[in-house]
């Protein structure tokens, strides 16, 4: 294992590039006026990296401000000049693809690989996709709908969005939330969370240099109880989308109310992994552990609960636990790093409690330790394998949020997907199997946003994400999210250009 910090001595130099602040106003870094600050740590080493001043009421205040001061010019443009524009942004991103890839790295904890090849390139694929699908918000064609009259739709942006994104995901999460809302025309205030503000900021700069106008995109680096709740609340916001716990969520929905937003929520999840008697047993091992510990385990639609066939139960069990052995956890700057740390020492903690709670009701196979030598200063956890649970034990039902799998056994179709149904959350599944109709059944019968066949985690620009049930409603990515931030106006002409005199007779008589 490659100790942290020796691996490469160009960590992103936070301090550098946010010496005048975290909070991005008007196309300008300034600094929070709470009177407190934040720490950002690299969860690798438990050091400070960079240290900035909160945001305050007074910053969202001057935040939404400016985001409503440059509505009107930014709705008011053509689609094709925001796709124009965004096709710039996504230039700008390529042309600093390593800067957010080691910042990424910094403040999360993940490889550097991963950020490189999946963090940072699926986001700039996102801002193309949505630079092209800015020229395509549809609505219902006119028409004649009633005698004499001409209908049609209006798609029109919502206003001032105000965004809050969770931290396993910085970058990708601000570009989920950022993306749509401005290629539909809106206006945008984004949250990120306090522990992980490098990449949003940089994404907000990259905005403005690719020619968004100022104002158009602003960032507030806060906490969720000061920042966070003063933006869902504001009154000049019109939608809140918020990415994050379905416990956080239902406050944020609360709050919401009071002012009647527009509500977007992606919450949380506890993704089903079933495995049929039939399945390619390798593949399906293979998958479980990639899907099971991506991001250190910390995704929504991460693998959690796999249920295994009877026939194929103890094997899978085996080969899991001894592939997830060979994991090698490391410095996220060192090439054969597979494995960074979670994103806090608390996370850790968090994850390493339920699995101690967890051996008074089932096995642990592998892992379920923290790891000492030149990893005990990081937020490191092995990779945990744990068989036997039950149903309703405290790990098959709550999100861990770390790299933990469940194993559990079934014997019938039905019994497995009654399992995979058997959580509040509904937000991703997968099924392997090499039977079409039973893989085709699964899909049908699980609910979730996203089922995958004989794969776990991927996911394309074009394709919608979001949840069922306690996982929230709504759609991130693809032209579903335009449904999100947009609303429907129905314009409807008199053609007949002459006083409706039969209507008006029906309506109040003869007069």
């Amino acid at each position: 294992m490659q100790k942290p910090g020796t691996a490469t001595p160009d960590r992103f130099p936070a301090q550098e590039h946010f010496a005048d602040g975290a909070q991005y106003i008007a196309g300008r870094l300034t600094k929070g006026t709470s009177g407190h600050t934040h720490a950002v740590v690299d969860p690798a080493t438990g050091e400070e990296v960079y240290t900035y001043e909160l945001a305050g009421a007074d910053d969202v205040d001057a935040a939404v401000a400016a985001a409503r001061k440059a509505f009107p010019g930014w709705a008011g443009a053509t689609p094709g000049e925001r796709s124009d524009a965004l096709h710039r942004f996504a230039a700008v991103l390529a042309d600093r693809a390593e800067d957010f890839a080691r910042a990424e790295s910094l403040q999360c904890g993940k490889p550097l690989k991963l950020t490189r090849e999946f963090d940072v390139p699926g986001t700039i694929d996102n801002t193309a996709f949505f630079a092209g699908a800015a020229r395509h918000l549809s609505g219902q064609s006119g028409g004649e709908y009633s005698p004499d009259h001409t209908s049609y739709v209006r798609r029109e942006p919502i206003g001032v969005v105000g965004s809050i994104a969770p931290w396993n995901y910085p970058l990708q999460m601000a570009a989920w939330k950022i993306l749509p809302a401005i290629a539909a025309g809106n206006t945008i205030v984004l949250k990120p969370a306090e522990l992980t503000p490098l990449t949003s900021l940089l994404f907000a700069r990259a905005a403005t240099d690719a020619g968004i106008p100022d104002g158009v995109v602003n960032i507030v680096s806060g906490t969720g109880r000061e920042a966070g709740e003063r933006l869902v609340g504001h009154p000049d916001v019109a939608m809140t989308s918020f990415t994050g716990s379905t416990a956080v969520g239902k406050r944020v929905a609360e709050i919401a109310t009071a002012t009647v937003k527009r509500l977007h929520l992606e919450l949380g999840g506890k993704a089903p992994f079933v495995v049929f008697d039939d399945a390619d047993l390798d593949a399906a091992v293979h998958g479980a552990v990639a899907g099971a510990l991506i991001n250190t385990g910390q995704d929504c639609t991460a693998a959690t609960r796999a249920y295994v066939q009877r026939p194929l139960y103890e094997a899978f069990v085996e080969k899991t636990a001894a592939l997830m052995e060979t994991v090698r956890l490391g410095d996220p700057f060192a090439p054969g790093t597979d494995l960074g740390p979670l994103v806090s020492h608390a996370q850790r903690d968090r994850v390493a409690a339920f699995v101690d709670r967890a051996r008074a009701y089932a096995r642990v196979v592998t892992g379920g330790e923290v790891p000492g030598g030149d990893l005990a200063n990081g937020a490191y956890y092995r990779p945990t394998l744990i068989a036997d649970a039950p149903q309703d034990g405290e790990v098959v039902q709550s999100e861990i949020f770390g790299p933990v799998l469940v194993v559990l056994p079934f014997d019938t179709d039905d019994e497995g997907i009654r399992l995979a149904n058997d959580t509040p959350y509904g937000l991703a599944a997968s099924a392997w199997s090499r039977d079409v109709y039973r893989a085709n059944r699964a899909t049908r019968e699980i609910k979730a946003g996203c089922v995958w066949v004989n794969d776990h985690i991927p996911i394309i620009s074009e394709m919608p994400h979001g949840g069922y049930q306690a996982s929230g409603f709504g759609k991130d990515m693809s032209t579903y999210s335009f449904e999100e931030y947009t609303q429907i106006k129905h314009v409807m002409f008199d053609n007949t250009a002459v006083v409706r005199k039969d209507w008006h007779r029906t309506v109040f008589g003869d007069r």
